[in-house]
């Protein structure tokens, strides 16, 4: 009588215990999004949105915008606390940082680049935005503010920040930006980068052809020496290319993420 109780209960366990296993097969990777210069995380809202909406775990990282080497070892730690697959993405100089953060975190299975920096080793991104043509940062930004240890911070002009950093981006939204931009410091953009991460993991890339702070043909550069899965190039958008064109850089994010193994 109770031989069917005993196999019953056994049937039901072995269910039990297979149901995490099949839930974790069916786990979607965490993306993690890394603001670059003059920006902070409320810079991917749009993007967030998205991801989240479609189940993807989501964190968005408040980049220090210190040194290259402080900031990934800043994000490696992150990563560490994930204990599933991530895909890095990062903007602007978060791209450098991305590059850098994957040593040691074997579960980061892929990175995309966001109007991005994808710097080989001893490149830094002052040198890459400065190797072909078409940048206007440098005089769109403000006088350095002085640290204490000898350093300079740099933000960009409020009254030029718009036109040169979100000229697709309504208005009131630019000057909110403005705003509330986070400096990064002078010797941050002209850190020599360590050996890239591109050079082992699959990369993607999505930019606007109207960005005026890493012009289009670095992009470009940058995008086929790290032989891209896919490059995306929004007409007409600006270096916030994730703020004015969110729904672009989620799907790309995604078709990232669907890769991950």
């Amino acid at each position: 009588m109770k031989k069917p109780f005993i196999s019953l209960a056994t049937t039901l366990l072995a269910a039990v215990l297979a149901a995490p296993a099949a839930g974790a097969a069916d786990a979607k990777p965490t993306i993690i999004l890394v603001h670059g210069a003059f920006a902070d995380s409320s810079s991917w809202d749009g993007v967030m949105a998205r991801l989240q909406k479609d189940g993807y775990p989501v964190i968005g990282a408040a980049n220090p915008l210190r040194s290259v080497k402080g900031d990934a070892a800043y994000v490696a730690g992150i990563v560490k606390s994930v204990p599933g697959p991530v895909i890095l993405v990062g903007h602007s100089y978060g791209g450098s940082v991305i590059s850098a953060a994957v040593q040691g975190n074997a579960n980061v299975k892929g990175l995309v680049y966001v109007a991005a920096f994808a710097p080989e080793s001893g490149e830094s991104a002052a040198g890459l935005s400065g190797k072909f043509p078409g940048s206007t940062l440098g005089p769109a930004l403000a006088p350095p503010v002085a640290l204490a240890d000898g350093g300079k911070d740099l933000y960009i002009q409020p009254a030029r920040f718009r036109d040169q950093f979100a000229a697709d981006v309504p208005a009131p939204k630019a000057q909110q930006m403005a705003a509330g931009q986070r400096p990064i410091t002078d010797a941050a953009l002209n850190e020599a980068s360590p050996a890239p991460a591109w050079k082992t993991l699959p990369s993607w890339f999505i930019y606007g052809k109207a960005d005026k702070n890493i012009p289009a043909a670095a992009q470009d550069f940058m995008a086929k020496r790290a032989r891209s899965k896919k490059t995306v190039v929004v007409d007409g958008a600006s270096h916030v290319v994730m703020t004015s064109h969110p729904t672009e850089v989620a799907a790309l994010i995604e078709e990232a993420a669907s890769s991950a193994k």
